[in-house]
């Protein structure tokens, strides 16, 4: 049996591009969600969820199941991570220029709201490996750099979990002008508070 159906995508939020799908047809609506990540409020100005003055009937939602997980039972806003983020980050390159964050990133994207807010806030750009990855993204090519001599790293190694030893970067710099670099390491990770009991 045939049927037409009208499918429209929907901004996901969990990183650039990723989208929702909306399915809708004579037997009725179905919303697809993949991995998304949205904000409070978000859902209610997408005019695609809603009719007229209502939310638009849906008859089935088949969401990501990540953190459909009873321990995963608060996950902090993207704002509270931020806050929390910056102030680390604020706190350890106010040291010296050799206090260094490296941002242990698992994802090659997904993080850009991360990035640019530091850079903001802190005027440092972020060095990642390379910024053809990001070359459709223009508005984020201000924040990175592929030079090494900044205080804020993105840069990834082939094997990620075994890239921290020796208190040194990914990208191999230990040392500027000599001096030995004071290294953190931050991994931005929605898992982690699965693994919290509190």
């Amino acid at each position: 049996q045939k049927e037409d159906i009208e499918v429209t995508l929907l901004p996901a939020g969990h990183c650039p591009g990723s989208v929702m799908f909306l399915f809708q047809g004579d037997n009725g609506t179905v919303l697809y969600t993949g991995d998304f990540r949205l904000a409070k409020g978000e859902a209610a100005r997408m005019e695609l969820l809603h009719s007229g003055t209502r939310v638009r009937d849906i008859q089935s939602v088949y969401l990501d199941t990540t953190f459909c997980d009873p321990k995963f039972y608060h996950i902090p806003s993207r704002e509270e991570c931020l806050t929390g983020i910056l102030e680390l980050v604020r706190s350890w390159t106010a040291l010296s220029h050799y206090h260094v964050v490296w941002l242990n990133c698992k994802a090659a994207y997904g993080y850009e709201y991360l990035f640019t807010n530091l850079s903001e806030e802190l005027g440092i750009k972020v060095h990642v490996n390379k910024l053809d990855m990001f070359k459709n993204m223009p508005e984020i090519l201000y924040h990175i750099t592929t030079d090494r001599n900044t205080q804020i790293h993105a840069c990834r190694h082939p094997r990620d979990d075994d890239c921290f030893r020796g208190n040194r970067l990914p990208c191999g710099v230990t040392s500027q002008n000599g001096t030995r670099l004071h290294i953190i390491s931050i991994k931005p990770s929605t898992m982690w508070f699965g693994e919290r009991n509190k």
